[in-house]
């Protein structure tokens, strides 16, 4: 129980009608399946806009209403505490924070954001510093980890009020440090608002969820605005070689730095040797041997390597755990068969991410073999990028197999139809369409011959597919491992 005034702390009030001394029990920004809540808060959504339910909130108990704007019917309810604000959103976060007294500023956060490399840098963070001996956090795609315990998600970046509660999870477990993606959706929709950040990392930027920010430039942005807020006690971690790292800096209070394999960066690595078992890797003055391979690893290693520097941990200690850390699930993940056909499942669902993938294997792969890839686009989702990524995947593959990935609300036929124009003419001749994901795998599998390598991208670590709203299992690696057996 609370007192709303407290819960209004360090929350920008434009106008009060009513009393603020009231108790508070309950916060909510959903009044459509809830009995009775003490506190309402209206928040405009992507679907449905939180002001349409004021009425209905009152009518199931609420005694206080937090909103941009008071509907005239209304405003004369003397019954009812009407506080207005200039943003809901960031003002749920505030109160969530207060709610639960702050859990966030018992530990130090750090937030990674980006398009890709966000699951592996804070994943890999995790396990670096669970390895150093501290009991830390973790909020990504995969997973929530608390410790040892693992929560369930469904978001990159939760709901104001989930975050809190499980930060005062971690608060009660002695974290001492919390490692969380920030996804553009998360930062525009100010999910991390009441959060103490004490570090933020940008990874890169490409082409993704232009269905939600519409442009390039407001997506771009969104991300931006998480080194906009920095105090200036945190610090800001930048990739020095993507042309949008400098920019995530501009008027940031943090103390800055960079990382890079390039340009002349804070900390700087090389790229000494790579085959599929790992790379050699040069980091400042030091050669290790990692269990990660790609270009794109190596980012995320240097991004972790930055990170824990700044957070004063002992660089040969780092370095010592970095050489035993394992790839994160579905990210690069191979498997090999008995007669030595490799496969490679990644999550790669963007043109950029397909395409560093898809490098990295021509790199590896004796010139002989063939490269096999599998793939398909997420169905209510940015459509722009499917074409692209056709095009890529077919130039970068001797041959390709399009199917469905999670089609959603979307016909599979019609997402694939949209991949496969974006394919170039001398292209066409390499690719099959295979709507079923699994018998896409089977076919791939069957053309395979020993020293290919298959690429089954898009899913990663789900285990799962999304069709007409029903999820469904669907494992890429369980389902490859049980192709390859049958090849014994």
């Amino acid at each position: 129980m609370k007192e709303l005034k407290e819960l209004l702390y360090g929350v920008s009030i434009e106008a009060v009608q009513g009393s603020t001394a009231v108790q508070v029990n309950q916060v909510n920004t959903d009044s459509r399946n809830v009995e009775y809540q003490d506190l309402f808060i209206a928040v405009e959504g992507v679907v449905f806009d939180g002001h349409q339910f004021i009425e209905k909130a009152i009518e199931n108990g609420a005694s206080s209403i937090i909103c941009e704007h008071i509907p005239n019917s209304l405003s004369d309810n003397s019954k009812v505490t009407f506080i207005r604000v200039n943003d809901s959103r960031k003002t749920y976060g505030i109160i969530a924070s207060n709610f639960f007294d702050k859990p966030s500023s018992a530990f130090k956060v750090v937030a990674i954001t980006g398009t890709n490399g966000k699951t592996s840098v804070s994943s890999m963070l995790f396990t670096l510093f669970q390895k150093l001996g501290h009991t830390c956090g973790l909020v990504s795609t995969i997973d929530i980890r608390v410790g040892t315990e693992v929560l369930n998600t469904t978001h990159t970046t939760p709901d104001a009020m989930q975050l809190q509660k499980v930060f005062l999870q971690m608060k009660s477990k002695g974290v001492t440090y919390c490692f969380m993606e920030a996804s553009s959706h998360g930062i525009h929709q100010s999910r991390l608002s009441g959060i103490d950040v004490d570090g933020a990392v940008f990874t890169n930027l490409t082409q993704d969820h232009l269905d939600y920010h519409k442009t390039f430039s407001q997506y771009r942005d969104a991300k931006k605005t998480l080194f906009d807020q920095l105090a200036s006690s945190a610090f800001a971690l930048t990739n020095l070689d993507d042309k949008n790292g400098l920019y995530m800096l501009q008027n940031s209070k943090a103390a800055t730095h960079t990382y890079g394999l390039k340009n002349h960066a804070d900390v700087k690595i090389h790229i000494l040797e790579q085959q599929f078992s790992g790379t050699l890797l040069r980091i400042e003055n030091h050669e290790i041997w990692v269990k990660l391979v790609g270009e794109f690893n190596a980012y995320n290693l240097a991004a972790v390597y930055g990170v824990a520097v700044e957070l004063g941990a002992d660089k040969e200690e780092v370095l010592k755990e970095l050489s035993l850390i394992e790839p994160v699930k579905g990210r690069f993940e191979f498997i090999t068969s008995s007669n030595g056909i490799k496969a490679v499942i990644d999550y790669a669902h963007t043109p950029d991410a397909i395409e560093n993938v898809l490098t990295t294997i021509k790199t590896l792969k004796n010139r002989d073999n063939r490269v096999i890839t599998l793939m398909g686009c997420g169905g209510n989702r940015d459509q722009s990028k499917r074409p692209l990524m056709g095009k890529i995947a077919a130039t970068l593959s001797d041959d390709v197999f399009f199917t469905s990935d999670n089609p959603r609300d979307e016909d599979p036929k019609e997402i694939i139809e949209q991949i496969i124009s974006g394919v170039r003419t001398s292209d066409r001749h390499k690719y099959d369409i295979v709507i079923d994901r699994k018998e896409a795998i089977q076919r791939a599998v069957k053309i395979a011959q020993p020293g290919d390598v298959i690429l089954i991208a898009g899913k990663g670590h789900e285990t799962y597919q999304e069709i007409k709203g029903e999820k469904q299992h669907f494992d890429d690696l369980e389902i490859t491992k049980n192709e390859f057996a049958k090849l014994n």
